[in-house]
This record gives C-alpha cells, structure tokens and sequence, in this order.
C-alpha cells in the first residue's frame, strides 16, 4: 500500500461516521428496536413550495448544463434581502456573498482563505468536531477558547451552539470583533442554527455587531431553517475579501450548482416563512419535553434541535446503548471539556423521542 498524504494522515477520525457505525453495529445486533437521538439529522423536510420550485425548474430543459460557478445573482439578492429583513444586517449581493454547496464545505474553506500553515485557530470547546478537520487540512494549529484574552490568528464562533445548545450570550459579538481588531485575526461565525432559537428569544447575526464585516464572516445554513440538509446549500456573508478568496477556491475546486437547487433556494427565502417558526416551535416543544423527562439531571437547551446534558455519575453512553437500546452522542466526542456530558437529538418524530425519553427515565432512575 502506498503512503498517503500527510494532509490526509493529520485529519481526525470523522466523529459522525464513527457515530453512525456504532449505532448501526448496535442496531445490527438484534434486540428491541434502537431508538437513535444522536444525529442531528433533521426530519422535517422543506415546505412543498419549495419542492415545487425544485421540480418545475429541472423540468426545464436548459438548466442541466454547469450553472455560473459563483451561483445565481437571484439566489445572492434573496439572502441578502433576507438578512436585512430578518436581522437587520445590510450586504451587498455582488461583494458580500458567496453561494457554497453547504456550509460545511465553508467551515473548511475559511481555515484554508484565513490563515497561513502553521497559523493558531481558536476553536470552541466544546464544539462542532468538523471544525478540527477545518484546522487538520489548513495544517494549521487549533487552541481552545478560554477568553477573549488569548491570542490567534482566526477564530470558529457557533451560536446558538452545537453540542451545548446556549444562545449567543449579551455582547459576545462585540468581544469577537474587538479581538479580531486586537490581533489581527479573522472570524468565523457558524449560525447554521440561528433561527432555532427558544423561550422568545430573537435570532442574532454576528454581523449586525458594530464591525463585524470588516474582520469576518458568518455562514447561513438552509439545512436547518428551511430543512433542506440533503440539498446542500449555505452562503458565507461579510467581508468581501474573504468571500473573494472564498470564491477563488471554489472556481477551482467546484462547477457550481445544480440550478433548480438554487432556484428553490430563491424560493424558500423569498416565499412564505410560517414554516421557519412552526421548525422552531416544534423543536421549543419537544425541548420542554426533553428537559422534563430529564428531570433533575444538569441539562441546556436555549436552542438549535439539541439538548445538551450532564451524565449521571457512573453512567455512560455506552451503556445507554448497549443496556436501553438508545443512542445518544458522547460529549467527549466535541472536545476535552465535552468528558462526562452527552447531547440528545430533538430531530426525530415525536414518537421516536417519546420511547426514547421513556427509556432514558429508566436508565437515570
């Protein structure tokens, strides 16, 4: 066998393929039907608006050919519109907006368009585990976040967060910025969950803070707002260098979007929104069921569709899935800090998390 890459070689193991191989070896197994709320896959699919737009354009015989590789000038006006009426955020279509085949590829173009081999990104922890494959293939070096105090040369932000499920705290956005400024580094706000937000809260962009667009970006899922997570469509939005050198890559790396995917973007960003608050209320409901089934147990959940919770002393999860037939995502998984805490899944049926909250009272008894 030949020597791979030593770019391939640094790149950790992918925690959710290990996840689902763990799950699915359990489930293999035999036994009582496996309850899984440890993916954050979600259920609920786009509005049919959105599926009839998908459809009548691939009707068409015109669009199969390579669309323009930085995306389609409505698909840019759209989000942009959206970000002005949604978040108060003004951007520039034309400079400020780069279309990407979901923002998870943006969480790895960031590291390689902001910082140099060798360079120190700060990583939440705990945190999204991708966000240290972003470091591995930049070769960069990543550093925990502890304050605003500590140096480095681009920095990962989620709110509200995946695993820990807590909203962006008072002033957290100014504090970035300043630091950004301080050090003359980069941000990266990841707001894949930005509308799933509970309890009244109101989303919250990193880039209405004072600044922002001059030290960073923030990338825009439609996985998890519109519920398109298998379409694969994100935008990174800001500052116009890094949304340049975002493009760059992908001139060279992709050959765009299948256009009737943009154009239902179009249309799920320019069309009714009941469906972005009915998302959220669904997933505020079965958060008060979850944190009502945990009883006592440490748990938070202020939004996305997670619910973030202390273990209780002496269980783990793995025998939550061997002994109770559930899976759920170890902490340690999201970084050292994640030890002893795990994150439970609200984007199931509610009947799937049902018998799984039934069976997590049993094993927490």
């Amino acid at each position: 066998m030949r020597t791979a890459p030593e770019r391939i070689e640094r790149l950790p193991e992918q925690y959710f393929t290990a996840l689902l191989a763990r799950v699915a070896a359990a489930s293999a197994a035999g036994g009582e039907r496996l309850v899984d709320l440890g993916r954050g896959n979600p259920e609920l699919g786009p509005p049919q608006h959105v599926v009839e737009a998908l459809a009548a354009s691939a009707e068409r015989p015109d669009v199969h050919g390579y669309a323009p590789f930085s995306g389609l000038s409505a698909l840019k006006e759209a989000i942009g519109a959206r970000y002005a009426e949604v978040y108060g955020v003004q951007l520039d279509p034309t400079r400020e907006v780069a279309v990407l085949p979901g923002t998870k590829t943006g969480l790895m173009e960031f590291a390689l368009c902001a910082v140099e081999r060798g360079g120190r990104i700060v990583l939440p922890d705990p945190g999204y585990p991708d966000y240290f494959s972003a470091v591995a293939l930049a070769d960069a070096r990543h550093v925990s976040f502890t304050d605003f105090g500590m140096s480095g040369d681009a920095l990962y932000l989620n709110f509200p967060t995946n695993p820990t499920a807590a909203a962006a705290p008072e002033g957290v956005f100014d504090e970035a910025v300043a630091w950004a400024q301080r050090n003359n580094a980069w941000v990266m706000h990841d707001f894949a969950y930005g509308d799933l937000v509970f309890d009244g809260r109101r989303p919250q962009s990193f880039l209405a803070a004072d600044g922002a667009r001059e030290v960073g970006i923030e990338l825009f899922s439609m996985s998890k707002s519109y519920g398109m997570a298998g379409w694969r469509l994100g935008f990174a939005l800001g500052n116009e260098e890094l949304v340049r050198r975002i493009e760059t890559i992908q001139d060279h790396a992709f050959a765009g979007i299948f256009r009737p995917v943009q154009k239902a973007g179009v249309a799920a960003l320019t069309g009714p929104q009941g469906s972005v608050d009915e998302r959220r209320a669904t997933y505020e409901r079965r958060r008060d069921a979850a944190l009502a089934a945990l009883g006592d147990i440490e748990a938070r959940s202020e939004g996305t569709f997670f619910v973030w919770f202390r273990l209780p002393d002496g269980v783990t999860v793995e025998q939550v899935l061997s002994a109770h037939r559930v899976a759920l995502a170890p902490g340690e998984g999201f970084g050292t800090r994640g030890t002893g805490w795990a994150r439970l899944s609200l984007a199931v049926t509610d009947e799937t998390l049902e018998l799984g909250l039934e069976r997590l009272r049993a094993a927490f008894a």
